[in-house]
């Protein structure tokens, strides 16, 4: 594929979806383009706006959050992955609203109060807060609201 067909095609891509430097950089690679052309690309689209890291970050930190429900540290090591700037992931995190982000981790905890099969206490505990730390939520966060539903039910 020559550079001019690559880059009409991703400018398409970028322009239904938001995408971030490392998803086009992986696109391109497997497109055989070479290493020069890809960063001639890449800098093209960033010029002409097709690619913001501060856009994909905001609407990946939102979609995340809101329909997969993930902690702010699973977003985290998600867009790292993706090689976004942390700065930027920081900036990103800060619309997370601290009202809404205790009210889903609360949900997060209850939906699996509710589907833990093992009711000795200890075990049940445990499995909740693994639940709720591999979706990226933190610990120090988990604890207390895991021991009061637990008080709750008792």
């Amino acid at each position: 594929m020559d550079v001019k067909t690559a880059l009409n095609k991703v400018e398409a891509l970028c322009s239904r979806q938001e995408y971030c430097r490392s998803d086009i950089r992986k696109k391109l690679i497997k497109w055989d383009i070479s290493p020069d052309n890809i960063e001639k690309i890449l800098v093209s689209l960033i010029e002409e706006k097709f690619i913001d890291e501060n856009r994909y970050a905001n609407f990946f930190v939102r979609d995340k959050f809101k329909f997969n429900r993930w902690g702010r540290k699973k977003i985290w090591w998600q867009l790292k992955q993706k090689e976004v700037p942390p700065e930027i992931i920081e900036e990103a995190l800060k619309q997370i609203n601290k009202d809404e982000y205790t009210l889903t981790l609360e949900d997060v905890i209850k939906e699996k109060l509710r589907q833990v099969k093992n009711k000795e206490p200890i075990k049940q505990k445990a499995a909740i807060i693994r639940n709720a730390v591999s979706k990226g939520y933190e610990y120090q966060e988990v604890i207390p609201i895991v021991e009061q539903l637990l008080l709750k039910n008792d």
